[in-house]
C-alpha cells in the first residue's frame, strides 16, 4: 500500500502545473462594506457568547446529574457525556483564534 502511495505522489509531483508554473498566485484585497463586517462581528459575538453559555450550563447539568446518580447509588455513563460536554466547549472556545491563524 505504502509503495502506490508512493507511486501516486511520485506522478502528481512530476506532472505538469497549468500555465507553465511562471504564474503568480493572485492575491485579492478584502474590501468588504464596513456596514456588513460590523454586523457579521455582532452576530459571532452573540453566537460566541451563546456557545461559552451552552457550555457552562453543559458542565453544570453534567455534574447535577452525577451528584444525583452517586446519592441514588447508580452508575451511569456521565464521564462521556462530560467528555462530550468538555470537547464543545474546547472547540467553541478555539474557533475564532483558528480561523483567525488559518486566514490571517
Amino acid at each position: 500500500m505504502s509503495s502506490l502511495l508512493f507511486e501516486v505522489s511520485h506522478l502528481l509531483a512530476a506532472a505538469p502545473v497549468p500555465g507553465g508554473g511562471d504564474t503568480a498566485v493572485p492575491s485579492p484585497a478584502a474590501n468588504a462594506p464596513t456596514e456588513l463586517t460590523g454586523k457579521v462581528n455582532t452576530v459571532l459575538g452573540i453566537a460566541a457568547w451563546a456557545g461559552t453559555a451552552a457550555g457552562v450550563a453543559g458542565v453544570l447539568i453534567t455534574g447535577a446529574m452525577m451528584a444525583i446518580s452517586v446519592k441514588r447509588g447508580e452508575s451511569s455513563e456521565h464521564m462521556s457525556r462530560l467528555g462530550m460536554v468538555l470537547g464543545g466547549c474546547v472547540l467553541v472556545s478555539t474557533a475564532g483564534p483558528l480561523i483567525s491563524f488559518v486566514f490571517a
